[in-house]
Formats: C-alpha cells, structure tokens, sequence
C-alpha cells in the first residue's frame, strides 16, 4: 500500500473542478492506498464531504508564491510520500520525491494578458515557460486532458510522448432549477460563458455578431461571466462598434446558466487556444447547439457534433453562426449529436485512468 498526496489548492476554482471531480470519483474507486489531499482552508469542509475516507490536510501556501516554493515544499516533503501528484504545473520545483504533474495546456506560454503589467507579465512569462520545462521533466508521469495539449506538451518541453497519459474530462448536467435572466425571456440570442482573456477571442466575436445584426436585427449576444477589467474593456469596445444588444451579464447563477443553455440558438467558442473545451461539452448536455472554433484540441473533444469555423476569420465565423441560427434541421442536428457526443466522456473513467498512471509511476 502506497501513500500518495495530491495537491488540491485549485480546488472551488474553474481550473479546479478537474482535481475536485478527480477526487471524488478516485474516492469512489476505493483505492487500497493512503491518499492524502492537501487544500485551502475554506475546502477543506468540501474534500472531506466527497472523500471521507481520504486524509484532508489544509495548506495556506497559494500557486506562483515563495511560499510555495519553500513552505509547500516543506510540508510535501514532510509527509514522505510515496509519489505526489500535482493538479497543475504550478509545484515546489525542488521537491525531490516521485511526482506526477497534469498539464492543462499551454496557453500561458503563449499568450498575453492586457490586464497586466506588460513588463512583469513577461518576466513572469518567462520563468513559467521554464517552469514547465522543468516540472515535465522531473515527474515520472505527465497527465493531459486531450491529444493535442500531449503532442504540444511533448514538442514544447522535449520529454518523450510515452511518457503522457491523455486522461479526458467531462461535463456535469446541472440539477438547479432553470432561472431566466430578466430581459432575455422572449429574446432570440447566442451566447458566450466564461473569461474574456485574450485568447477567449472575443473581439472577434462581438465583430462577427455586428456582421450578423444586418440580417438579423433583433439577436442579442450574451457574454456571460463575472465582471472584471477585460470585460469591462469589452463592453467599451463593443459600444466603439455601435454594437446594440450585447449583454454583459456578470457572474450567472448555475440555474441561470442552465436556462441560457436551454434557450440559446447557439453556443458559440470562438477561442484560439484550449486544452480542453470544457464550456463547449456542457452547453451539448443540456441541448444547445455548438458553434466552434476549429483551433488546438476542440474538433477532438466536440467531434461532428459541433459546426465549426476559423476563429481568425470574422466572416466565417458570421457564417457558420448564421447557418445554425437560420437553419432549424442543421440545430437539431447538432444538439442531437452533442447528447450523443457527451456519453462519451467520464469523471470515472477519468480516475480509473489517472490511478493507473499512479501505479505505473510507482511500479506497482
């Protein structure tokens, strides 16, 4: 029997629904292991109500700090594990014992952030660049979420692909009732959820949306997600486009989300850069068709059940939206092959598949 620590500090965040769904199902897998989960303070109630039956020890160290480096590195050392796995590549990078790291993908490496310091965002940049590098090399065992980010992963960090197991994800149905979101009710409209970083593409999308609302006059564009400093320079550069009818709702309940899912004419991703696709499979479980980009891993995970387009072309992107919203049977087409697309992914089968990669690593 091996002890094995996992490092949940991302846990309660979006990047962190992976470790909490990894946790909850390994528990259920009843593994014959001491596995130890190591989470922020105020998850440490959460952990505990999902897996019971694993040691839930609370760390204040947080991601990209000096404490991590040097307290966090103290405590993981001090529990003598047998391997550690971390849910990000966000790690002590002196840690010296077994490990083995889940890569989400590269986008950081590649992409700015305007809401920074230009200057101390690419410092910053830089050493994460490096950081990667030295995390995919140290670890026994390198975890992805699709193909695509293990051959990236693979070419970015010279580290062999065998040593990359591609565990795939999965979308959760939302249980809370449907809420509708006041002035939506009787709209027509598509929709975007999530954050409006720049490699969500955004931009490109609110000009697509201007081309669409010549032959569409009454279709709204709702941009769902909690309110920061990009969304508010989007909502200024939509209003520099003379754009009507885009609606920046703020942070949406999970029954409001539910009911946008439910009422959209199209869920549209128009991003540059995934490692998974994540709001993508959702919006398909609960019936909304998908209008995609064709970048990085997202026709892998969405499969013929999205119609997609280049996310660098504002017309193609009106396009293909149009030919969703303008054509019934090709809509009902799409939502019937995202239900179908949908069943093809699990959080069980996910763990079982990240245990196995657990007991390799360890020779067991």
């Amino acid at each position: 029997m091996a002890k094995i620590v996992i490092d949940a500090r991302e846990s309660g965040t979006s990047t962190g629904r992976y470790i909490d769904k990894l946790v909850e199902h390994l528990h259920l897998l009843e593994p014959k292991h001491t596995v130890i989960v190591l989470t922020k303070a105020e998850r440490l109630e959460y952990i505990a109500s999902v897996a019971p039956k694993f040691v839930v020890v609370e760390t204040p160290f947080k991601e990209f700090t000096f404490g991590e480096q040097l307290g966090f590195r103290r405590q993981v050392a001090g529990l003598e594990a047998d391997l550690v796995h971390f849910g990000m590549v966000q790690q002590p990078i002196l840690y010296s014992g077994k490990t083995v790291t889940t890569m989400h993908d590269l986008t950081t490496v590649r992409f700015k952030n305007p809401a920074k310091n230009p200057a101390a965002f690419w410092a910053k940049q830089q050493v994460y660049k490096w950081v990667n590098k030295r995390a995919a090399r140290k670890s026994a065992a390198i975890i992805t979420p699709t193909e695509f980010v293990k051959q990236d992963v693979a070419a970015f960090t010279g580290v062999s692909p065998s040593k990359i197991t591609v565990t795939l994800e999965a979308a959760d149905l939302i249980h809370d009732a449907p809420q509708p979101i006041a002035g939506l009710e009787d709209s027509t409209f598509i929709m975007y959820v999530g954050r409006p970083t720049p490699h969500k593409n955004l931009g490109r999308l609110m000009e697509a949306y201007g081309e669409l609302k010549k032959t569409h006059p009454d279709l709204k564009l709702v941009l769902a997600g909690k309110k920061d400093v990009l969304y508010a320079a989007h909502e200024q550069r939509a209003a520099e486009l003379g754009l009507q009818d885009v609606i920046f709702t703020g942070f949406v309940s999970e029954g409001q989300l539910r009911w946008l899912y439910e009422h959209t004419a199209a869920y549209v991703f128009p991003s540059l850069s995934e490692g998974f696709g994540l709001p993508g499979l959702e919006a398909m479980l609960h019936g909304a068709p998908v209008v995609s980009s064709n970048a990085t891993c997202l026709p892998e995970v969405y499969g013929d059940a999205a119609h997609y387009f280049d996310p660098l072309d504002v017309s193609d992107m009106a396009a293909k939206i149009c030919e969703v919203a303008d054509t019934p049977a090709l809509a009902r087409d799409l939502a019937a092959k995202g239900h179908v697309r949908v069943k093809q992914f699990s959080w069980t089968r996910m763990a079982q598949q990240t245990l196995a990669v657990y007991e390799k690593s360890l020779g067991l």
